[in-house]
């Protein structure tokens, strides 16, 4: 869609909207220059004032339950996981443009799908995945966007110029990846064992080798779980910080480069990418919070092997601000709108 063909500003709804990228959603879009926030969906929280939630963001819409409504233009769904399968559908023979922060939507192979997230889905319910750095002009001809997961984020864009630069001047033998992510990764959730009392001064794993964002991942670099293409290893933490996730990849070349011929495939893969910053130094989360940038670092390297650190913030990079990158390409719009 070209947003420049439009009368006025278009209408824009949050189903899913009490959640915390709900709400960081809901902060982004009351500033966005080509939309207006019209609804805001949230079944347990309706008849409530954003406000009672947030006060923060200064919003004063009243959450409302969903019943299949579609007056507004665009949908963003921050669902959790099986419930957008629901939604979706109708609202895109609606003709509205959607933007799904579930996991409902990313992955191809529905018996991956069904290992991973516990529920079935027929083979055609995949849609465009949404990530800007890698497939800036599908995005742009797209009406209906799966937003990619926050791990996923954080790991796919420091390894994709390693499996996806076009010359393949590099072959990965294996990955070891482990991510930490801040306590709000987790959900606006009640859960006793991500109460402060429990994680202050902790650290743990968990869904060690079965977390969700593993074929995610592998899809997105070429490989899948079922046949991998490379020996993949990803050990997801949680540390008790509020947001961001860090994520300190290990990777086995099959044969020798140069640290100079590294920095240089990165820098020329990411040289379009506004979000993406090389960092000298090695990232810090501090470096990315409230910001919809990665930082990557090139941290270490030997004649064969390199270890690869980033940063997001995984409520904006990770969620919502990818949401909204997403829908300013959608639009025809510079993707950084409302996100510097």
């Amino acid at each position: 869609m070209d947003y420049s063909q439009q009368q006025g500003k278009l209408k824009a709804s949050i189903i899913g909207a009490s959640g915390y990228s709900g709400a960081e959603l809901t902060r982004l879009l009351m500033k966005h220059p080509a939309v207006t926030l019209e609804n805001l969906y949230a079944h347990t929280q309706a008849g409530r004032n954003f406000s009672e939630l947030y006060p923060a963001v200064g919003c004063d819409l009243d959450f409302q339950s969903y019943s299949g409504q579609s007056e507004s233009d665009i949908y963003f769904l921050a669902l959790p996981h099986g419930e957008a399968l629901q939604v979706v559908p109708g609202l895109i023979s609606a003709g509205k443009m959607v933007v799904d922060l579930s996991g409902d939507f990313r992955l191809k192979n529905p018996a991956e799908h069904e290992r991973f997230y516990g529920g079935k889905k027929g083979g055609d319910h995949v849609l465009q995945y949404g990530m800007p750095e890698l497939f800036r002009d599908a995005i742009r001809k797209s009406s209906a966007i799966s937003n990619p997961g926050c791990y996923a984020t954080s790991i796919i864009l420091g390894l994709a110029p390693l499996f996806m630069d076009g010359r393949r001047t590099l072959t990965v033998e294996s990955v070891n990846v482990t991510s930490v992510s801040g306590i709000s990764g987790a959900g606006r959730s009640s859960k006793v064992e991500l109460s402060f009392s429990e994680m202050s001064g902790n650290v743990k794993a968990y869904k060690v080798g079965c977390h969700q964002h593993t074929p995610e991942i592998m899809q997105t670099l070429g490989s899948s779980t079922v046949d991998p293409g490379f020996r993949f290893i990803f050990t997801p933490m949680i540390a008790p910080y509020v947001r961001g996730i860090y994520s300190v990849l290990n990777v086995q070349l099959a044969s020798p480069v140069s640290q100079q011929a590294r920095c240089d495939l990165y820098r020329d893969f990411y040289a379009g990418a506004p979000f993406v910053r090389l960092r000298d130094g090695v990232t810090e989360v501090s470096h990315v919070a409230h910001t919809n940038f990665c930082d990557i670092s090139l941290a270490w390297h030997s004649d064969d092997s390199l270890v690869i650190v980033t940063a997001i913030d995984n409520l904006v990079k990770g969620a919502a601000g990818q949401a909204v990158q997403n829908m300013n390409l959608m639009l025809g719009l510079d993707e950084t709108t409302a996100l510097l």
